[in-house]
């Protein structure tokens, strides 16, 4: 297999999204990156994020981006979560990206780094790791009104994002 092989296999499950670190880990040298990237195989994204030149685009694909542009152990966040599901109306404009680690790289203006809770449990959603639903909930109450915090509580409960103990943590802490 060549490089570009052990590549697309990775990339496919990553919204066709691939970085230097994960390539490193398949054993991928970063020189081979920059070669694929001028033979018109990726496209470069910038930070060390490369995209399959070919791929089919989906509603997640920012968020995707987003998170691999911030860099190892960086998750979705908040608002963002909720808007990657659907669960309520939320700010298109900013896609907030939590981090254990200080980011020193330029990012686009619609990412907003926040600084991640030492014990915060994630999940993937949509491929993209997130922070789980009840947190992100949680995490709006001073950003998000608190009827689209229940409408979000109550759609996430009905389609399964939250359990009915998380479900009675949201009821108690949102009043409803």
């Amino acid at each position: 297999m060549s490089y570009y092989d052990d590549i697309y296999e990775a990339a496919v499950d990553a919204h066709y999204l691939i970085t230097t670190t994960e390539a490193a880990e398949l054993g991928v040298p970063g020189i081979e990156l920059v070669k694929l990237a001028r033979r018109g195989r990726l496209e470069a994204l910038g930070n060390g994020v490369y995209r399959l030149a070919r791929y089919v685009p989906s509603e997640a694909d920012s968020y995707a981006l987003a998170v691999a542009r911030v860099g190892v152990g960086a998750y979705l966040w908040g608002e963002s979560v909720i808007a990657l599901l659907g669960l309520a109306p939320t700010n298109p404009d900013r896609i907030f990206v939590a981090t254990p680690r200080r980011v020193r790289r330029r990012l686009p203006k619609e990412v907003v780094i926040v600084r991640a809770p030492d014990s915060e449990r994630l999940t993937t959603y949509e491929g993209v790791l997130c922070q789980r639903v009840c947190r992100a909930i949680l995490a709006c109450r001073d950003s998000v009104m608190t009827e689209r915090l229940r409408q979000a509580a109550r759609r996430a409960r009905a389609e399964g994002y939250v359990t009915a103990v998380e479900e009675d943590e949201l009821k108690d802490e949102l009043g409803w």
